[in-house]
């Protein structure tokens, strides 16, 4: 029998990331890790706090996503906040670091998940929000919320 190779297991979002800024577009990237990175990662006991994605010499780097060392590992354990170099074509890359160069935009990472048995991390070309686009964002998210909770009320 043969098993789905497709099969995706998100295993955690940068919620953080949805609130502070404001996504463009999507990028799936495979990402270079060593064998206890990624064991740590299956386990969940990772952080995206204050990890961005920088473009140079035609290659991107995941800065500051801490990977906790594995817990049955040995002297050759993985350094937590080393930065990981992240896998996708050149024309992608090309492509957004033309748009973070030229009008400013920044690169997050806002998932990481497991496809088949491949760590793959989503990033996404973001625009920081100013503190009345969070606030209107928070707002208008409350209103959502009633709106489905009324709506709910309603039908029984």
């Amino acid at each position: 029998m043969k098993q789905n190779k497709n099969k995706i297991k998100f295993l955690q979002k940068n919620r953080k990331a949805y609130f502070n800024y404001e996504v463009i577009e999507d990028l799936e990237c495979g990402i270079a890790l060593m064998g206890t990175e990624v064991k740590s990662i299956r386990e969940g006991k990772f952080s995206f706090s204050d990890s961005y994605v920088t473009v140079s010499n035609n290659a991107l780097t995941l800065v500051g996503l801490t990977i906790q060392p594995y817990t049955h590992g040995n002297l050759n354990n993985h350094e937590p906040l080393r930065n990981r170099r992240l896998l996708a074509h050149k024309a992608e890359i090309k492509k957004f670091k033309r748009k973070v160069d030229e009008r400013g935009f920044t690169l997050i990472p806002t998932s990481i998940y497991l496809k088949g048995n491949l760590v793959k991390v989503q990033i996404s070309l973001c625009r920081g929000k100013q503190m009345h686009d969070k606030r209107a964002a928070a707002k208008e998210k409350d209103m959502n919320r009633d709106m489905r909770r009324e709506l709910k009320q309603m039908q029984f």
